[in-house]
């Protein structure tokens, strides 16, 4: 699970903070009349929405009972996290992935693999993910019979708690089939987080210690759902839409943002908010790192969103754009992206894709861009503003400038 950070604003480019009263507003209701054109007479109640299963969790144990369950956790058998667990649990702390209490048990897991949600009570939540923690042989035989685990980092300092566990065996190819479609060779969150990942998964109630930080500069952009419910209430928020990409953001992305915005207003909503939320973790070995996008961001990703109080949600690319890791084809099929943003020839600008004229627009990839970025290349009038292109040759510069113009390995953020 890469790490989230988060910008918001109520239109594509940053705006200054104005202070309102919080207000309590009622969830989002909107119901249509027969007439054709429903736009012009539904009727909106907008609001935050509720988060999946009516309640948003938080698993951080309150600052007065922490000493004590660290001792407590002292004389526990340990598990030592990946880095990858340890976003999870970030994600878990936070209730990004409410309901969910802690990492999955056997049922659970069996839920989301076979039917992408969740039973709870009063009926099923989204989980098309599995949100699991893998141990070994050697661990488990050091578990045994205990009913709670200490999870610790790399330092050996405790994290978290996991109370009330289950041990359960991990079949991995049903849950790569599964969870990707395909058991293709070269998935590279597979290939980090899941082949050479233990024969057993743990599940249990998750208590975490503190909140997690990462201490790279960017915890400050980390925005907990309840944060950001409290920053969409502060700025009087009757729709949230939120928009995730890998990419730094060029005006593509920013048709994308403006063009949604339009479609609420239109249906009635009064003061739709973007919340920019660009991945981090593990991405492509030749992406632009998290710090240099956020950066880029600064010059202007479904189920984690809808906790956070989001409405309506952008991805930044074609969802059918992923290339098969062996074979040289689309891993899915390509009329899963229908409409997409392209460069325009005769308007030097980026617009949505006219069929009738194909050859008035070029598709710039993200590799094409990357691409021109480190060879000091300037990408057509109108692609991306002039400060967010300097920023990433600036990037691909201090890489040649260190490291002979290799692109370093990605590295989790």
């Amino acid at each position: 699970m890469a790490s989230m950070a988060a910008l918001f604003t109520q239109t594509p480019s940053l705006s200054s903070h104005k202070t309102h009263k919080p207000q309590y507003t009622k969830p989002t209701k909107i119901s249509f009349s027969p007439n054709p054109d429903p736009r012009k007479h539904q009727r909106i109640s907008c609001g935050l929405i509720d988060p999946d299963g009516g309640k948003l969790v938080n698993l951080i144990v309150k600052e007065s009972h922490r000493y004590e369950k660290r001792r407590k956790a002292h004389s526990m058998s340990k598990i030592e996290l990946t880095r990858i667990d340890l976003e999870w649990v970030h994600v878990l702390s936070e209730g990004w992935a409410s309901p969910l209490r802690g990492f999955m048990r056997e049922s659970e897991f069996l839920q989301t693999l076979h039917f992408n949600s969740l039973r709870v009570e009063g009926g099923v939540v989204n989980m098309s993910v599995p949100i699991v923690l893998a141990v070994n042989d050697a661990q488990k035989g050091r578990i045994g019979e205990s009913s709670a685990v200490a999870l610790v980092d790399s330092s050996g300092v405790t994290v978290a708690v996991l109370n009330n566990i289950e041990i359960y065996k991990h079949n991995k190819e049903e849950r790569i089939a599964r969870t990707w479609g395909t058991t293709a060779p070269g998935l590279p969150y597979v290939e980090e987080a899941i082949t050479n990942a233990g024969n057993w998964l743990i599940g249990g109630d998750l208590e975490v210690i503190e909140p997690i930080k990462y201490n790279d500069g960017l915890d400050r952009y980390r925005l907990s759902p309840s944060e950001l419910r409290e920053e969409f209430t502060r700025r009087n928020a009757d729709a949230v839409f939120a928009f995730q990409l890998r990419n730094p953001v060029h005006n593509g992305h920013a048709l994308l943002m403006t063009d949604t915005r339009r479609r609420l207003l239109e249906m009635g909503y009064k003061n739709p908010v973007l919340l920019l939320h660009p991945l981090g973790g593990y991405t492509k070995a030749d992406d632009v790192p998290l710090s240099w996008r956020m950066q880029q961001h600064e010059k202007w990703h479904a189920k984690a969103r809808i906790n956070a109080g989001a409405n309506y949600y952008i991805v930044g690319r074609d969802p059918a754009g992923m290339s098969h890791p062996v074979e040289k084809r689309d891993l899915y099929d390509a009329d899963h992206g229908k409409k997409v943003a392209a460069y325009d020839k005769t308007q030097s600008k980026m617009a949505f894709f006219d069929p009738s004229r194909p050859n008035d627009f070029l598709f710039i990839s993200g590799t094409k861009m990357r691409t021109l970025a480190k060879n000091g290349e300037n990408p057509p009038d109108g692609f991306m503003c002039p400060g967010g292109w300097k920023v990433l040759v600036d990037y691909y510069d201090s890489v040649a400038s260190s490291e002979n113009g290799k692109v370093p390995e990605p590295v989790p953020a």
